[in-house]
């Protein structure tokens, strides 16, 4: 299982590129819609089969491509399984879920899962996963620990990879010449303006780390591809999603569950990037409706609000933590303590000091782990 670094950790970001794969592909390219199809049918022929479903877009149309292809086959239904929060509003995306389960006509299997102060970064499930395996990345994959544990000698499809291979396209160019004028204008705006020094970008790490992290940043920004088949590529020989890809599989080898993640898969990206690969200016909608040509309801495929979850694992027992937090458990040559503390003195506390908070309740908490004796 690939692990975060000290400094992954201390900075709360993984940067870095791998070297390119050579991967072998059948001759004859199925359709994107094809590759997707085919590509969640072994996880459907392993039940119990259960989606992670959020209601957002990526999962809603892995859910939705799921139920054709059992169907197709004869196969049981998926079961989706739904996490609803409280006191997280960014993060309700209730009404969209109850569309596409209607839709789908799936409500009978539905498993909502519901939960308080449960996944806070240190709570009662991320504690779980602590104990087991230490601090990985992502900071917030507990979320699916429950999740899997319903698949246990099943199969879990998601939609990770959705983020990344079909969203964060560069606007497309404005229609008029009054709306590019305007870009122009303001993209000289930016340019004048001081850029962010390195330890405004993380206050909390002692100077030469963070001018080493925020080098590494830049780079990426910097050799980030424009055209849709080269960001595929480089997108998934990123450290971020090949360290995400491995933990995920290691929780779900804990519960003998198949991990299946069409959106990942090496023949649906190489037919994407045969359909449009070339392509500089697109949106996540537009290419979503173009792969499933009409074939999935409305539901599924329509454009909605992307949900924040921030909220969700900043909770009490975070809120608790570091208000008492006596200094102890991170890296000091990477950590400014007396910073950190004063950054941890106002709530709600940086997203990318998550890692840190488990990292040092961690190291608080001295229990017997799975991770120290096998």
């Amino acid at each position: 299982m690939l692990r975060p670094t000290s400094l992954d950790l201390a900075s709360g970001t993984v940067l870095g590129v791998g070297p390119p794969v050579s991967l072998i592909l059948p001759p004859c390219l199925p359709t994107p819609l094809v590759a997707l199809e085919q590509a969640v049918l072994p996880a459907l022929c392993r039940p119990p089969c259960v989606v992670s479903f959020s209601g957002g877009l990526d999962s809603s149309v892995v859910l939705a491509i799921a139920v054709n292809v059992a169907r197709a086959h004869g196969l049981p239904d998926p079961v989706p399984v739904t996490w609803r929060f409280t006191g997280a509003p960014r993060a309700d995306e209730s009404s969209w879920q109850e569309r596409v389960i209607s839709a789908l006509a799936v409500g009978r299997s539905w498993q909502i899962l519901r939960a308080d102060d449960d996944l806070d970064l240190i709570g009662p499930v991320a504690r779980r996963l602590l104990n087991r395996h230490g601090v990985l990345h992502p900071v917030n994959l507990h979320l699916h620990l429950p999740i899997v544990e319903l698949a246990a000698g099943g199969s879990l499809l998601t939609g990770l990879g959705g983020d990344q291979i079909l969203a964060g396209w560069r606007r497309p160019a404005p229609a008029s010449w009054r709306a590019r004028l305007a870009g122009t204008r303001q993209r000289a705006l930016i340019a004048l303006r001081r850029p962010q020094r390195p330890t405004e970008m993380f206050p909390w790490l002692r100077p030469e780390a963070a001018r080493k992290v925020h080098r590494a940043y830049r780079a990426e920004q910097e050799h980030e591809p424009r055209r849709l088949g080269p960001r595929i590529d480089w997108h998934t020989r990123r450290r971020d999603l090949s360290m995400t890809c491995s933990a995920f599989e290691q929780v779900a080898d804990d519960q003998d569950v198949k991990l299946v993640q069409p959106l990942l898969d090496d023949t649906f990206l190489a037919a994407l990037t045969r359909l449009a690969g070339n392509r500089r200016h697109t949106t996540r909608e537009s290419l979503i409706a173009e792969i499933t040509a009409g074939s999935l309801p409305t539901e599924a495929t329509a454009p909605r609000r992307k949900a924040r979850f921030l909220e969700v694992f900043l909770r009490a027992p975070t809120r608790e933590f570091v208000q008492h937090w006596d200094g102890t458990g991170v890296d000091p040559t990477l950590v400014d303590v007396s910073a950190l503390r004063t950054i941890w003195a106002r709530w709600p506390i940086p997203g990318g000091t998550a890692n840190l908070v488990q990292q040092a309740s961690l190291a608080s908490h001295p229990e017997l782990t799975d991770r120290q004796h096998p």
